[in-house]
């Protein structure tokens, strides 16, 4: 069985002490999903490693993030959490990078128009060209097209949009919120992740219902630019299993060639936040 790489894992400790989460944010459940808690889950399904996303609660505090690198040679790469707002946000970039993390997540709050409009935001994309690492927006269909402006400013910038834009988060996959998506291919440096599948349309496995959006989005954008997340370990509760997020690339897509679905499972996610 190939060795396979998740694209996109949260990662969190029951450790408060040494690990404190931010005061007012939320609480997840399960009380902890460490890497260890995820490597359970993937090994039995051939993935050896992941991307690991900052966690929300801890926001800009990476300490558990980058000891979860450390801890595992080679396994594991990272998206981190900057404050596009804050002091010298691209000083804060190089330092995360240096440890490890290759990508950033960036969300719009309550301004899916104007989100990207400040100069903050400017000076991520433009470091982030520079160093050849990804921004990961966190973003509904409405804010699909403030990013492809921001493709037109920036076009070196390396862009890998999360969940499939949550396109059907609401039970519903809107053609036009898929033509939105496919929009984006014509910029070179915008990837998918195909992922956290049991949050989108009717959201049982084997998820079947998604593969006409999965195959729009493959016909525009190529098996390269697309990469499988299973969303963990939100992927793995309330009845949902690893294997059914595997298994819909493995098993129910079959317009994907056996080359093809080794760009979805690793090779693009490789490419991206593993070479440096």
């Amino acid at each position: 069985m190939s060795e396979w790489i998740d694209a996109h894992v949260h990662v969190w400790t029951d450790d408060r002490g040494r690990y404190p989460r931010a005061a007012g944010e939320l609480d997840y459940e399960p009380p902890r999903f460490t890497p260890e808690d995820f490597l359970a889950h993937a090994r039995p399904n051939g993935v050896a490693g992941a991307v690991l996303v900052q966690m929300s609660f801890y926001r800009y505090d990476h300490s558990y993030l980058l000891e979860s690198i450390r801890a595992h040679p080679g396994k594991f790469s990272a998206i981190g959490l900057v404050d596009a707002d804050g002091h010298d946000p691209v000083t804060t970039i190089a330092e995360l990078a240096s440890r490890g993390v290759r990508g950033f997540r960036i969300a719009p709050g309550t301004s899916p128009q104007t989100w990207l409009d400040g100069p903050g935001m400017a000076a991520m994309w433009s470091c982030a060209a520079e160093r050849r690492l990804a921004l990961c927006p966190l973003v509904n269909a409405d804010a699909l097209a403030a990013i492809g402006r921001m493709c037109c400013r920036f076009p070196e910038t390396p862009v890998v949009i999360d969940h499939l834009a949550r396109i059907g988060v609401d039970g519903t996959v809107l053609d036009a919120d898929v033509r939105a998506l496919c929009r984006l291919a014509k910029h070179g440096n915008v990837h998918v992740k195909v992922s956290a599948f049991y949050a989108l349309g009717r959201k049982r496995a084997p998820y079947t219902d998604l593969a006409p959006m999965i195959r729009r989005v493959f016909e525009d954008y190529g098996p390269k630019r697309l990469m499988w997340g299973s969303d963990c370990p939100f992927q793995v509760q309330d009845g949902q299993t690893y294997q059914a997020s595997v298994g819909l690339i493995c098993e129910h897509l079959d317009f994907l060639s056996s080359e093809d679905r080794d760009w979805l499972l690793s090779k693009t996610t490789e490419s991206l936040f593993f070479r440096v």
